[in-house]
């Protein structure tokens, strides 16, 4: 059964983006990710799932598709006239979480944005996340998860500061607990 993952970043006032979709902030946030880097991370990383906002802003973003390696979902009601890269898309996301953890040929990413990922959590699906808070404030954006009223506990793994500009929390889920 595969492990369904985020690993995502967010300034220290909570944003993933700037109002302009601009994550300049994050790349200069000074950082020493070591093992923690995505390098590492996306080779644990077999199928990655994003919704389509994400999907839109790799696909403007114009450079080539970064996920030729693994299996990509796109979770959308909308087709995709000219995908940017090989992928598959999915509207109905119980049975995709019902698909993902049939698979057993390694870990699925959730990509992206925090809906998505709220959208696993509220249904039990989110079994770790690991958030990296960049030392920066940008005064808005794009929020880490949205306000859904949903309340869960998990479990914290580990803290951990990497350099003077990063930490990582890193967390697990009791599906038992949600």
């Amino acid at each position: 059964m595969a492990r369904i993952v985020g690993y995502i970043a967010t300034s220290l006032d909570g944003f993933i983006a700037d109002p302009s979709e601009n994550l300049q902030w994050l790349f200069d946030a000074p950082a020493e990710l070591g093992e923690h880097h995505y390098d590492n991370f996306i080779k644990t990383i077999r199928t990655v799932v994003m919704g389509r906002t994400t999907y839109e802003w790799l696909a403007k973003s114009g450079t080539p598709w970064p996920y030729g390696e693994q299996r990509s979902l796109v979770v959308t009601s909308r087709p995709i006239a000219d995908p940017a890269g090989p992928l598959e898309t999915r509207s109905d996301i119980e049975a995709l979480i019902a698909e993902l953890r049939a698979l057993d040929d390694g870990d699925v990413w959730m990509l992206g944005g925090g809906r998505l990922q709220m959208a696993f959590m509220e249904r039990g699906a989110l079994d770790e996340i690991e958030i990296y808070i960049a030392s920066a404030l940008i005064g808005g954006g794009y929020p880490l998860f949205p306000h859904t009223g949903f309340h869960a506990t998990p479990t914290l793994l580990s803290a951990k500061m990497l350099g003077t500009g990063m930490a990582r929390l890193h967390y697990r889920f009791d599906q038992s607990g949600v």
